[in-house]
């Protein structure tokens, strides 16, 4: 299955980004802690064009903690600013503008020199499809000030939004790019609920998942689904469909013949993998981009 998306709202948003982005002095780019690279958009870098940028790496609580520290050297290690946060809770947000301020350190001391009260800071968030932009907003702002939801593409435009006198921050809509090089990058989005469900094959998605998780998180699978044996050779596919069908059958997801309904099967083993009901899971590791 290839999987792709980029509707056309896509394109008018990363226009109005490069129309705005004169007026920033900081960016934040917003990354999913469970798939930092798949989750990072290959344009941005080009789109931003240097501006001083700090790394979230957002839904922290959903995500293997060992493996998101290995992932915050990682970012750090090649010079950028990098917080580990969940825009839900609240955890590591109030970090983030003594993060912005120190990329504006330099410029804020020039002004101070030159007796020019320094300005609120502007920034600019960019990120994904649900990858929480619209939570961390309201949660700097301590309202509810963005539309939020469990699903991508509920911003649709862009939006200047005030946090006290210290920094304006402009929303933006989830932004992805036009073509998946690495299906796998696909893959992941999918399964961290980055794209829509509707144009998927969700049981290629679970597969895909499941198949990662007997490697790495297999425990994590029997304990939750009751599962004796998992595959010895998770390349082979028919030892994961059996994986498949255990959790179906655990889950009552049958049909008539006392098959197991792989469709129901998959939805559900993607929303308890979404909603941390799995445990805290990271479906990629540093090591893979050396």
């Amino acid at each position: 299955m290839t999987i792709q998306w980029f509707p056309g709202h896509m394109t008018r948003a990363r226009r109005q980004i490069e129309a705005k982005l004169k007026l920033i002095d900081v960016t934040i780019e917003l990354l999913d802690a469970r798939i930092p690279m798949s989750s990072r958009n290959p344009m941005v870098d080009d789109i931003l064009k240097g501006k001083p940028r700090l790394v979230l790496l957002n839904k922290a609580d959903l995500a293997d903690p060992a493996i998101t520290a290995e992932w915050v050297k990682f970012f750090t290690d090649r010079g950028l600013k990098t917080l580990a946060i969940d825009a839900n809770t609240g955890t590591g947000v109030k970090e983030i503008l003594p993060k912005c301020k120190e990329l504006m350190s330099a410029k804020i001391e020039t002004q101070i020199r030159k007796g020019i009260n320094p300005r609120a800071i502007r920034g600019l968030i960019v990120g994904i499809p649900n990858v929480g932009k619209s939570t961390l907003i309201n949660q700097l702002a301590g309202r509810k000030i963005a539309n939020t939801g469990d699903k991508p593409g509920v911003t649709k435009g862009q939006q200047w939004i005030k946090f006290g006198t210290d920094m304006d921050l402009l929303d933006t809509p989830g932004i992805l790019w036009p073509k998946f090089d690495d299906q796998n990058v696909g893959m992941k989005l999918a399964a961290t609920g980055a794209i829509k469900e509707e144009i998927l094959h969700l049981d290629d998605i679970a597969f895909h998942t499941i198949r990662y998780m007997s490697e790495y998180y297999g425990e994590r699978l029997k304990e939750r689904y009751g599962i004796e044996e998992l595959p010895e050779d998770s390349e082979n596919p028919n030892e994961v469909i059996e994986v498949m069908e255990a959790i179906g059958r655990k889950r009552g997801a049958i049909i008539s013949g006392g098959r197991v309904d792989l469709e129901k099967t998959s939805l559900l083993f993607l929303r308890e993998l979404r909603s941390g009901k799995l445990g805290r899971v990271s479906l990629e590791v540093p090591e893979e981009y050396l």
